[in-house]
């Protein structure tokens, strides 16, 4: 069995020694450290991998790792089995390539999920759901329905016992009511853009500005709209040469890249959130 250890705590000496040591007397072996103190703040982050035989009683270590470590050292850590696939939602509205990267990449088993459902406002995607045999939930949202359309999203979430949700393009903003259910759980991507060119057609708008770099970012979610957790973002170049058809493909090459590879780190357990930051291990 192999297991995920990741920790945070103010910093202090003598905590990887008792961590490592705390592994070898669980007859444990160590196969992968990384850790990174912020010293402005004075906290320790670390994310420890570790084998174990098929005999490791999950539960009995956690006890007493809580008892041993998490107390004396007032620690916040989880622990993760590499065994156990999370259950990933995907909410999109109508643009299909973040979903279809999304599909590709579990279809291949490159992305090590399961995907109970997709779900949308509209039913211009629900035929890709089709072609990969996952459920689709069409709940169409309005400013007078919002607030069922987020009760019905919820019994969802809950029915399929589902760990986390990526918005592959999701057109709505998502209301505290399910932020509060999956904080540092829900994955959402925009371009880079942001606050400079706002509104429907930011490519446009950049286009006329004449920007020589276009982004893509990706983020946890919060109540503050697109001001969440950074996970992981990217840009590439571009000049006077490039028409706005340009400019939307390379956004969207982008957009499909940047989420792919902060989902690849969540699924990881290679993020933790600290301050509205993120600590990303290699």
């Amino acid at each position: 069995m192999k297991i995920t250890l990741l920790i945070h705590c103010a910093d202090q000496p003598g905590i990887i020694r008792s961590v490592t040591t705390f592994i070898h007397e669980q007859r444990g072996n160590v196969i992968y450290l990384d850790q990174h103190v912020d010293k402005q703040a004075g906290v320790f982050f670390m994310r420890i991998q570790s084998e174990f035989d098929a005999e490791l009683d999950l539960n009995d270590f956690r006890k007493q790792f809580g008892e041993q470590l998490g107390k004396p050292f007032q620690m916040e850590w989880d622990i993760h089995t590499d065994e156990y696939r999370p259950k990933m939602a995907i909410y999109v509205s109508r643009y299909n390539h973040c979903l279809y990267d999304l599909l590709s990449r579990y279809n291949s088993g490159e992305l090590k999920v399961d995907i109970p459902f997709i779900l949308s406002n509209h039913r211009d995607l629900e035929y890709v759901a089709e072609q990969f045999d996952i459920p689709f939930y069409h709940v169409p949202v309005t400013k007078e329905t919002k607030i069922e359309a987020e009760e019905t999203q919820l019994q969802l979430l809950r029915q399929y016992e589902i760990d986390f949700i990526v918005l592959a393009r999701y057109m709505q903003i998502v209301s505290p009511k399910i932020i509060d259910v999956y904080p540092q759980k829900i994955i959402n991507i925009h371009h880079s853009f942001l606050p400079a060119f706002v509104g429907a057609k930011p490519y446009h708008a950049a286009f006329e500005r004449g920007v020589k770099i276009i982004g893509a970012t990706s983020h946890y979610v919060t109540s503050e709209l697109d001001a969440g957790p950074i996970i992981e973002q990217d840009v590439t170049a571009v000049s006077h040469i490039h028409s706005v058809q340009d400019f939307i493909a390379k956004g969207r090459d982008l957009e499909r890249l940047v989420l792919s590879r902060a989902v690849q780190l969540h699924v990881a357990r290679k993020t933790m959130v600290y301050n509205n930051k993120t600590v990303i291990f290699s």
